[in-house]
């Protein structure tokens, strides 16, 4: 048996997703050949997350600051909101260069057997950014799922009050997949061939 210290690094490697026991060995003993300073920048890197980043107040999205660099920027166009699931959404569709607009990350899809709501949601403050910023359309590029699609019909259902287009990423992309392995090929495909909903 390892000692202790070996066993806790193992645990601890292994919260991380897609880490199983003999990742987490690798991982570990690959530390213990380290540099003192490499080490000493691994730790300071993953305080530096803990303590410096945050969601953005307005859209959700990871940052530093209050308001991340999208929000912030002034060239791009507040009245199209891509609304996602989660903040490394957005990451995935910045990578393609083609859209120009804002995001929104609802943090969640709605999912009663687990025991998600529409309001553990981010759906009214998407409804007040629709109203403050007169948002002219809104395309959902959610996991194409049941709960994906649970949480775009409600969507669709509670925004038809709004004067605002809806939309959905065009479905090439396959049932079931989360987002952050589909290629950016079929990404672009589905984005610039939206429907609405």
């Amino acid at each position: 048996m390892y000692p202790k210290s070996i066993r806790d690094l193992i645990d601890c490697f292994k919260y991380l997703p897609g880490i199983g026991d003999k990742s987490a060995e690798r991982m570990t003993f690959s530390m213990l050949n380290l540099p003192a300073e490499k080490i000493n920048e691994f730790i300071n890197t993953i305080t530096n997350i803990r303590d410096n980043v945050k969601k953005c107040e307005i859209c959700g999205n990871l940052c530093e600051d209050n308001i991340c660099n999208i929000c912030s920027n002034l060239s791009r166009n507040k009245k199209i909101i891509f609304v996602v699931e989660k903040a490394k959404d957005i990451y995935l569709f910045e990578k393609l260069g083609i859209y120009n607009g804002v995001y929104h990350v609802l943090d969640g899809l709605i999912s009663p057997i687990d025991g998600i709501h529409p309001e553990d949601l981010k759906i009214n403050e998407l409804k007040e950014r629709i109203k403050n910023d007169n948002v002219e359309e809104i395309i959902l590029a959610l996991k194409p799922s049941i709960e994906g699609e649970t949480t775009m019909q409600y969507l669709k259902k509670i925004l038809s009050d709004f004067n605002v287009k809806i939309s959905k990423i065009a479905t090439g992309v396959p049932l079931g997949m989360d987002m952050e392995y589909i290629d950016t090929l079929t990404l672009e495909l589905a984005l610039e061939e939206r429907k609405d909903i």
